[in-house]
């Protein structure tokens, strides 16, 4: 006889613990909120939870707690409508591709770049191409050592992408078995190059790759926009217009709209807000597929295969290492949203063309994050979550309706000639400049913690790109504070010395460290902090910050800390 076996009991892991209600909740976070406050500033229940709701870029609102929504949605499946949770059912043992960008105009390091990235688990190639990397014709050698039908290879080009797909066209095509992207997009050079757009070469580029199945034409790249400074939902509406644009003009020109479809992949930033460059992933693959609906796309052909890259707009040239901190919480929330490709920039990016070193950390970023801490082991590990699943909604919700408004006037080449897409951008720039300049948006490394008497990393400096006056060109977070560092430097070029401020110690409680703060913001913009001022001493080097019975004379909590200091630069005569 066979007797089946004993079924364990199940978990009930908060059975000891007395249910309680959202207004509970509600009431002990008021007494938190006003513990301290005079009683006749107490706030109401509703103003205390208020007040633990934050904000984020783009009319995205973080409440303090999410629960089971009353009627919750189903979560779906990977693989399906709509496509939330993944193109695919995730695979533990390559959860993404491992992808790594070149743009070294040495084509000989270059090559030697490439083999090394990818005998130490790199899995695809990124070359860029054009002025501001490699020369179209150095591909194929920069390609040489390259096993074309185990590692796909992709292209990107701002000011040459013609010249750059027919180059990898005539690698790939020697080899039936390979995979990649030719890296056509025009609208996205037309934008950061602030030329017109010709989407007449993608019809050409569509119809040569019959006989490659596994090499798609096009490349939606956003990071123009998010680079320049767009939100994240306004990256994801932007993609989806230009996509649509793309899949319009394929139609016009004869091809087949799933055959447009199959051959458009997105390459779109990854910040270090991890919940939302999940959720960003989520949203985008849930409205392409609905675009793909829209359109008679067959179902299992409507998942949009994405390709995460570290937002460059995040990167700072201060304290380059804490770059890497940022990048590996950007890697992790590329995983949690389920990007089919991941590129870590290296940390020295901002200083000019990465060390072997940067190199190996960039890529060993996600290497370590997909094999030993098994972040790729599980598809859409954040499903089902109440703040994933909400942000998603209302990331998708937003973009949708920026999308939209981009098609109701005209569509994305329209909205790029008209400026609609440069003043959404400008205004999300503008409001994102005031949240650093205060730091209620902190940088760690550069606004917050500086690194006192740092030394700049050399690095061998990166080719430019000539754009036009209509360009959207990149827009680093940290630039506002970089601009206070150079002044200081250009005043130490000048005058012998660092520019000084005398901060004397104040005769009050915890005197010491209100003195520390001080220190650290003029730190922020390479200024030297001494205990006084010499009396013989040169003027222009040390001023005196006056102190008050309570503080520092114009030093306060929320200030406009970039005003401040450059006010300070400006007494002291430092260059502009």
């Amino acid at each position: 006889m066979t007797v089946a076996p004993k079924r364990p009991a199940a978990m009930t892991l908060a059975a000891h613990f007395p249910d309680q209600t959202q207004e509970q909740w509600r009431e002990l976070v008021a007494g938190v909120v006003n513990k301290g406050r005079p009683e006749d500033q107490h706030l109401g229940t509703d103003e205390a939870v208020a007040s633990m709701r934050s904000h984020l870029e783009g009319g995205l609102d973080i409440e303090p707690l999410y629960t089971r929504p009353a009627e919750p949605a189903p979560l779906g499946v990977p693989g399906a409508m709509p496509f939330t949770r993944g193109r695919t059912l995730r695979d533990a043992d390559v959860p993404w591709d491992v992808r790594q960008l070149h743009d070294d105009p040495d084509v000989a390091a270059t090559r030697k770049l490439v083999l090394a990235d990818l005998e130490n688990g790199v899995t695809s190639v990124w070359l860029h191409v054009g002025a501001d990397g490699l020369a179209p014709g150095d591909l194929a050698d920069a390609l040489a050592d390259v096993q074309l039908d185990l590692a796909p290879v992709v292209v990107s080009s701002w000011d040459d992408q013609v010249a750059a797909a027919d180059a990898l066209y005539a690698v790939l095509s020697a080899s039936p078995a390979a995979s990649g992207n030719l890296g056509h997009d025009p609208l996205g050079a037309a934008a950061r190059t602030g030329t017109a757009a010709d989407l007449s070469p993608l019809a050409d580029s569509v119809h040569r790759l019959t006989d490659l199945g596994e090499v798609r034409a096009i490349t939606v790249d956003t990071r123009v926009h998010a680079d320049a400074g767009a939100t994240v939902t306004d990256e994801i509406a932007f993609a989806l217009a230009t996509a649509v644009a793309y899949l319009r003009h394929l139609e016009a020109e004869g091809v087949a709209v799933a055959e447009a479809f199959r051959h458009i992949e997105f390459r779109v930033s990854a910040s270090a807000d991890q919940f939302l460059s999940a959720a960003a992933l989520r949203a985008l693959r849930r409205t392409w597929a609905r675009i793909g609906e829209s359109v008679g796309v067959d179902e299992k052909a409507r998942g949009a295969f994405t390709h995460a890259v570290t937002s460059g707009r995040m990167f700072t040239r201060d304290d380059a290492w804490t770059n890497i901190l940022r990048s590996t919480l950007a890697t992790f929330g590329a995983s949690l949203g389920g990007a089919d490709a991941i590129t870590v920039l290296p940390f020295d990016t901002v200083s000019g063309l990465p060390t072997p070193f940067s190199r190996r950390i960039a890529r060993n970023t996600q290497i370590l994050l997909a094999e030993e801490s098994h972040v790729g082991r599980v598809t859409d590990p954040a499903g089902g979550s109440w703040y994933v699943e909400t942000l998603t909604d209302e990331v998708a919700r937003a973009a949708w309706a920026t999308f939209q408004e981009i098609e109701a006037a005209g569509g994305m080449s329209e909205a790029l000639t008209s400026g609609l897409v440069a003043q959404r951008i400008s205004a999300a720039v503008a409001e994102r400049d005031t949240a650093l300049a205060t730091r209620s948006t902190p940088i760690t490394g550069v606004s917050t913690f500086p690194l006192a008497g740092e030394k700049p990393l050399q690095r061998k400096a990166r080719a430019q790109l000539s754009t036009g006056p209509d360009a959207l060109a990149p827009h680093r977070d940290s630039s506002i504070f970089e601009a206070l560092r150079d002044r200081s430097a250009a005043y130490a070029a000048k005058h012998g010395q660092a520019p000084s401020v005398a901060v004397p110690l104040l005769d009050v409680p915890r005197a010491a460290d209100r003195r520390i703060d001080v220190v650290n913001l003029l730190t922020v913009a390479g200024i030297h902090a001494v205990d006084t001022v010499d009396g013989d001493g040169d003027s222009r080097a040390a001023i005196t910050l006056a102190a008050t019975d309570t503080g520092y004379e114009g030093v306060a909590k929320d200030m406009d800390v970039v005003a401040f200091l450059s006010a300070l630069l400006d007494e002291m005569g430092a260059p502009a």
